[in-house]
């Protein structure tokens, strides 16, 4: 987000001066306030500075729970900085005041090499035990991991495909 601030005219009824009424550049907007106030002396109406919206932050599902939460407590800020970690604290913060979107997890298809070309297939049925699975079903979303996943059943060198959301059926 730039720094530099833009200056333009509005009038009471809220409508923006356009650059037919402007001295000095010319512009409808610019970053000499001096110039748009002289402008609104002349003509009518009051100085506005232009401000870019911020950018949202990326969150994971975690980050944003505690982002919400934090809206109703008391101490918002407080109640990040209890929640979080000291690395991602200001960033908490950040999408407290500027808002956020929720990053969709990366899922992966993993290969396993001592299964003989077959892959991992995630039962659905809560248990912590894997299955293998033929290969017919390359797309299903049980067996598409997260690198969380992938790291707990212990496949982290195996070889993985990212899925996109193009692949799933």
């Amino acid at each position: 987000m730039s720094e530099e601030k833009l200056y333009a005219i509005k009038n009471d009824d809220g409508e923006w001066a356009d650059q037919c009424y402007t001295f000095g550049s010319g512009a409808w907007a610019t970053p000499d306030k001096a110039e748009r106030e002289e402008d609104a002396k002349h003509h009518g109406g009051h100085v506005v500075a232009l401000v870019e919206e911020p950018e949202k932050v990326d969150l994971t599902k975690e980050q944003a729970k505690i982002v919400e939460d934090a809206h109703c407590f008391y101490l918002p800020a407080r109640y990040i900085s209890i929640n979080s970690g000291e690395d991602e604290e200001e960033l908490l913060i950040n999408a407290y005041v500027n808002g956020y979107t929720v990053a969709k997890e990366k899922k992966y298809n993993v290969k396993v090499p001592h299964a003989n070309g077959k892959m991992y297939y995630k039962d659905g049925r809560g248990s912590d035990e894997l299955d293998i699975a033929s290969a017919d079903c390359l797309n299903d979303k049980n067996q598409q991991f997260t690198l969380i996943e992938i790291e707990h059943y212990g496949l982290q060198d195996c070889d993985k495909v990212e899925v996109t959301d193009d692949d799933i059926r």
